[in-house]
C-alpha cells in the first residue's frame, strides 16, 4: 500500500462540458476537503458526514485568498471499492484547460504529488484490483481504433486473457511441481502424473492462445494494403470507392498517379491503411520511375495486395509484369485479385489469368459499386484467415505476444523433449521456462523496469 496521494487531471486535454482531476491514496479525502466548499453557500464540509460514492455538488475555493476556482460535483470512494482500491476523490469541473489545471494545482499545492504516467492504473494492478492483461487492456480501451477493436479490449479488460491461460498455466503448475519431486525425492512415492498428457494438454491451450492472439494484433495495429496494377486500370478509383470520397486524381490519363497515396479505412472492425500506388510500367519519365519504384516496394512489404486487371481489355504484357512481381512476393496467400470495369463489356479471358489455385478473384466496377460489399468482406477474411472462425481474437499487446511465442516454444520443447526420453530433470528446464513466459503476461512473474515500461505508455491521468 503506497503512503503518498497522487493526484493528475484525468481527462483529455481541451475544451469539454466536464473536466475531472482524480486524487489517489490515504490523503486523498482530507486533501481534497481543504479545498472543496458544499452546497450554494460554499460551506465548510463536516468530514464525518462525507459519504462513499456520493455526489455532492459545491465548489472549489483557494484557502490562500478565499477565491472560488470552479463549481464542481465531488465523489470520494473509501478503499477498497475504487478504481485502485485507495481512497480516491474525483472532481468534476468545467471542461477547459485553465479550471482543471487549477484545481490540479491546488491539490499539489496541499499535498498531492502529481501522478506519473498510468500510476493509478498501476496501482490497481499492484493492488490486486486486476491483473497485468487487464492493466494493459485499459491501455487498449483508450486507444481503439474501431468498434470491434474496442469490444475486444474490453473483453480483455474482464480478465479473458487469463482465463484463456488459466488451464495451461494451472496444467503447468501441477507439471513442474511433479518433475521436481521426482527429481529431489526420487526414493519416494509421489503421486502419479500423466506427463505426456498434461504437456500435450499445454500445447494445444497455447497453440489456441497463440492463434487468437495473432488475430488480435490485426485489431490493434491494423493492416496495409497496397493497390497496384498496371497504369489506367482503376487503382484510384478504387481507392476512392473505398473511403467514400474524391482522394486520388482519377483521369483517362494513364500514369496520373505518380506517388502513393495513403487513406484509412475499417473493414468490419480491422483498421486498415490503403496505399494507392503509381501503375507500374516500363517509363523514361523521371518522376514516374521514382513512382513506380515505390509501387514496387509497397508491392513486397504490404501485408496484403489488391492486384487489379482491366476487365474491359484482353491481358497485356504490362499485367504480367504485375502478376509476375506479385508471384516473387514471401507471402502469395495475402493476395485479392480484383477485375475492374465490370460496368464495361468483357475482353478479358479469366482463363489466361495464371492466378494460385484458389487465390481470391473479386468482379466489381468502381463506376456503379457493384462488388465492393464482397471485396471489402474478401479482404478482411484474407486478413484474419482461418483463426478468428476457431476462436475469438484476443487484443494482446506486442509485449504479450512475444511472451505467449516464448511460452508456446517452451511447451513444444518440453513436449519433443520428452518423447526423445530427456531425464525429468532438464525436462522441467523448458517447463519452468514456459510457466514463467505466462506468468509476465499475468504479472506474477515481471520486473520492475518492464512495469515501467509498460506504463510509461499511458496517459497521466489513467
Amino acid at each position: 500500500m503506497y503512503v503518498d496521494t497522487i493526484a493528475a487531471i484525468a481527462t483529455a486535454p481541451g475544451e469539454g462540458g466536464i473536466g475531472i482531476v482524480r486524487l489517489s491514496g490515504p490523503e486523498a479525502l482530507p486533501i481534497a476537503l481543504q479545498i472543496f466548499r458544499s452546497g450554494r453557500s460554499l460551506r465548510v464540509p463536516d468530514p464525518a458526514q462525507i459519504e462513499s460514492h456520493r455526489m455532492y455538488y459545491g465548489g472549489i475555493v483557494d484557502p490562500a485568498d478565499g477565491n472560488v476556482v470552479d463549481e464542481v460535483m465531488f465523489v470520494w470512494m473509501r478503499a477498497p471499492r475504487s478504481y485502485t482500491r485507495e481512497d480516491v476523490v474525483e472532481i468534476h469541473c468545467h471542461g477547459g484547460y485553465v479550471p482543471v489545471r487549477a484545481v490540479q494545482s491546488l491539490c499539489l499545492r496541499h499535498g498531492a504529488r502529481l501522478a506519473e504516467p498510468g500510476e493509478f492504473t498501476l496501482r490497481a494492478f499492484l493492488n490486486g484490483r486486476i491483473d497485468l492483461s487487464q492493466a494493459e487492456a485499459v491501455a487498449g480501451i483508450v486507444t481503439a481504433q474501431t468498434g470491434r477493436s474496442l469490444d475486444l479490449a474490453i473483453g480483455e479488460l474482464r480478465g479473458r486473457m487469463t482465463e484463456r491461460l488459466r488451464p495451461a498455466r494451472d496444467a503447468l503448475v501441477e507439471t513442474l511441481a511433479f518433475l521436481d519431486a521426482a527429481a529431489d525425492f526420487p526414493d519416494d512415492e509421489i503421486p502419479a502424473l500423466d506427463v505426456d498428457a498434461a504437456l500435450k494438454r499445454i500445447v494445444d491451450v497455447l497453440d489456441q492462445v497463440v492463434a487468437s492472439a495473432e488475430t488480435g494484433l490485426l485489431y490493434r495495429e491494423g493492416v496495409q494494403i497496397a493497390i497496384v496494377g498496371r497504369p489506367n486500370v482503376g487503382k484510384s478509383s478504387l481507392l476512392n470507392r473505398l473511403i467514400g470520397q474524391e482522394r486520388a486524381i482519377v483521369t483517362d490519363i494513364a500514369g496520373t498517379t505518380r506517388d502513393v497515396v495513403s487513406e484509412t479505412i475499417t473493414l468490419d472492425g480491422i483498421p486498415a491503411t490503403l496505399l494507392d500506388t503509381a501503375g507500374i510500367t516500363e517509363t523514361a519519365d523521371v518522376v514516374e520511375a521514382i513512382g513506380v519504384e515505390r509501387s514496387r516496394h509497397a508491392l513486397t512489404t504490404s501485408a496484403l495486395l489488391i492486384v487489379v486487371l482491366d476487365r474491359s481489355q484482353p491481358l497485356t504484357d504490362a499485367d504480367r509484369q504485375v502478376l509476375d512481381l506479385v508471384d516473387q512476393r514471401l507471402d502469395p496467400a495475402g493476395v485479392v485479385y480484383v477485375l475492374n470495369k465490370a460496368d464495361l463489356p468483357a475482353r478479358l479471358d479469366t482463363d489466361e489469368l495464371p492466378l494460385p489455385p484458389g487465390a481470391p478473384l473479386v468482379t466489381l466496377s468502381t463506376v456503379t459499386g457493384a462488388g465492393m460489399d464482397e471485396l471489402k468482406h474478401t479482404l478482411h477474411d484474407v486478413a484474419v484467415g482461418q483463426s478468428e472462425a476457431a476462436t475469438r481474437p484476443a487484443l494482446v499487446t506486442a509485449r504479450q505476444f512475444d511472451a505467449l511465442r516464448r511460452a508456446q516454444e517452451h511447451a513444444m520443447a518440453a513436449l519433443e523433449a520428452r518423447e526423445m526420453g530427456v531425464p525429468l530433470d532438464l525436462l522441467a528446464v523448458d517447463v519452468r521456462a514456459a510457466l514463467y513466459a505466462v506468468g509476465e503476461i499475468t504479472g506474477e512473474h515481471v520486473g520492475e523496469a518492464v512495469l515501467d515500461e509498460i506504463f510509461s505508455r499511458f496517459c497521466i491521468g489513467k
